[in-house]
This record gives structure tokens, sequence and C-alpha cells, in this order.
């Protein structure tokens, strides 16, 4: 049947661009000739993550190794979860990227095995869009300059002309991995996550904001120089020299403190500038670091004093997750397009701006 003729479309999506895997089902209902009357329902969204001992990253290969060994119990279990059997899914959908390869590509075999197996359409999707349309969704968030930020992206968008255009990004990190990296220097657990770890130790900080470099370049930031700056300063501490400006030792929570205002500020500048720049009210944060409840602080106070608001969502879909690529990718097959099997591959680099968004007017 026609997937345009139908008023309920099933879709299920896998997520594993880094360190979760994540897969989900979600329903749309709804006349698609009248987007108003239609709605989105979260049917399951189940997520297990790959934890490396503290001062450690998270590896491709092991990474990849432990989405390929759980990839079958998450998807079982979402479908569970849903309530659904295969032939109740419309679609496929799985990450194409951006994101580590290994771990991309075992998730993507896993996809694209189920649409073979099941008989059903295969969508690749974009991780940065699906962030995004997920956000949009749960929130309500209509026409927001966005925030994406997590552990491999940092992006200020704006939606135009059918596409998510990047105003401002990072020239080199991550905000999310300046500060994982800086969780590794301290040796901070990464259960549940290095980021939230820090922003709890953050919280009991403040006593001192350290002298850490600020560095915005009109729409865009650079996170390298601050980590540097901050793996020296947490050197000195463990060595017994660290010192704030009184004079008085400084703690690892003052670090995490002065590392989370700093770069948080920068971010809060250049949001600004872009909605400045494309008249919005409206913030929406995205991916992991959009957890983080200082930066929905600073964020908010910022847009309060525009007159606008910020919107944000919790864990459950902020942190990458495979609801996300199921409402994307399944927005995306109703307008007609999906991914041919012999062209069901990953790739590590896959700008947000690439991305033909011919849902959105």
């Amino acid at each position: 049947m026609d997937i345009t003729k139908k008023r309920r479309r099933i879709a299920l999506g896998c997520e594993g661009s880094a360190n979760k895997l994540g897969v989900g089902v979600i329903l749309h209902e709804g006349d698609l000739s009248d987007p108003s009357s239609c709605t989105s329902t979260v049917l399951s969204n189940v997520r297990h993550t790959f934890v490396s001992p503290p001062g450690t990253g998270f590896l491709p290969k092991d990474t990849a190794h432990h989405h390929r060994s759980w990839f079958v119990r998450v998807a079982g279990r979402a479908l569970a979860d849903a309530g659904l059997s295969p032939d109740e899914i419309d679609c496929v959908c799985y990450t194409r990227g951006p994101g580590m390869g290994a771990p991309l590509t075992s998730v993507a075999v896993g996809a694209r095995a189920l649409a073979l197996l099941w008989g059903k359409p295969l969508v690749g999707v974009n991780h940065c869009v699906g962030h995004i349309e997920m956000g949009r969704a749960i929130t309500g968030a209509s026409h927001p300059v966005v925030l994406y930020v997590s552990g491999g992206n940092t992006q200020v968008i704006a939606y135009a002309e059918q596409r998510y255009r990047i105003f401002g990004e990072t020239l080199d990190i991550a905000v999310g991995n300046c500060l994982d990296r800086f969780a590794r220097a301290l040796e901070i657990s990464n259960d549940p996550a290095p980021g939230y770890n820090i922003e709890q130790l953050a919280k009991q900080g403040g006593r001192v904001l350290l002298d850490l470099p600020y560095a915005v370049k009109g729409m865009d930031c650079s996170f390298s120089g601050i980590l540097t700056r901050v793996e020296e300063l947490a050197a000195q501490m463990k060595a017994g020299q660290g010192k704030g400006p009184d004079g008085e030792p400084y703690t690892a929570a003052d670090l995490c403190f002065s590392l989370q205002e700093t770069v948080f500020a920068m971010l809060v500048e250049i949001t600004e500038r872009a909605m400045a720049h494309v008249g919005s009210s409206q913030v929406l944060i995205v991916g992991g670091v959009g957890c983080n409840e200082r930066l929905q602080e600073m964020m908010g106070l910022m847009a309060a004093e525009r007159g606008g608001s910020v919107y944000a969502t919790d864990e459950r879909f902020c942190i990458d997750n495979g609801i996300m690529i199921a409402h994307a990718g399944l927005l995306a097959y109703e307008t007609g397009f999906s991914t041919p099997i012999d062209e069901s591959t990953c790739t590590q680099r896959f700008r947000t701006d690439e991305v033909l968004v011919k849902w959105r007017k």
C-alpha cells in the first residue's frame, strides 16, 4: 500500500554512531495531506551503553563489538515493548552518519539484515537531523535556532528553504569531546556518562572561577585550547601546586565549574548571535550535552532577556537514541525517500545541511 495513503505509519530506528546502541519504534498517525492533523507516538525506546573504565575513552573496535553483541537483544526488546510484529513495521531506519566508522557499520549491517529479513524498505538518516526532529516533536518548538551539542558535534543551526543551515560550529573538537577528555584527565567515572559526572562535580565548585581561554571567532568556537589549559591546571592540582587567584588551592570541583561556565558562555554567545540574525525567539538544545541543567539555565537567562524561550528534552531523547532515527527516517519515507540496499553505506562525515528536508515547507 502507498505509504502516503496510510493513516497509521510505523518505523523502527537503529542508532549506534558512538557508544550508545539504541533501537526505537515510532507511530505517525493522521492524513499526510493535512500535516496539522498528524501526530507522533513513541511506542518503544530501548538503549544500551558501552561504558569504558575511568580515565579511558571508548575505542571504535570495542564499541562496535558491543553493538554487535547487543543488537539482536535490543531490537527484540524494542519490538516487544511496542507490542508489534515485524509485519506491522513500514520501514527500517538507521544512522548513516556522522559518527564513528566501526560502530556505525555494525548497526547499519544489523538494520540492513532486518530490512531484508522482513522485506521492508531501508531509510538512511542523518544523525543530527534525527536529534533536531525529535527535539521539535517532543518540545513543540516551531521555528527555533538549534544548538546541537554532543560528543562529536557542536553546531548552531536554523532552518531555511528545506535545509538545516549551519550558522556556526566548532573549529576543532566538539564541546562534548572537550568535557569527556577532561573527565579522563581527572579519572572521573564514565558511568552513566563523563559529562554528567562533571556536571555533578561542578555543582560542588564555584568558590573560584579559574581563568581559561575564551575562544569565540565570529559564529564559531574553538575548544582545543581550553582543554589543553584545563588539563594543565588539573596536573598542577594533582602535584599539589594548583592555586587559584586568591592564593588558595583549587579543587577538581572548581575545575569542572570553571570549564562548564566558560564553554557554556561561548555557546550562549554564538546562539544569541544566530537568534538575532534569523529573528527567532526560540532556542532548541539537542544532543547529549543538552541534558546539562547549567547549560539550559544559562541559555534560558539569555533567551528571557530577549523575550524568548528555551526548549530542551530529558535524557531519554537528548542522549543518542533509536527513536529519533525512527522519527526522522519515517518523516523522510513519507515523502517518498528510501535507501536502496546496495547504497546503504555509512559515512563518518555527513553534514547537517546536506539533507533535503522535504517534509518541511
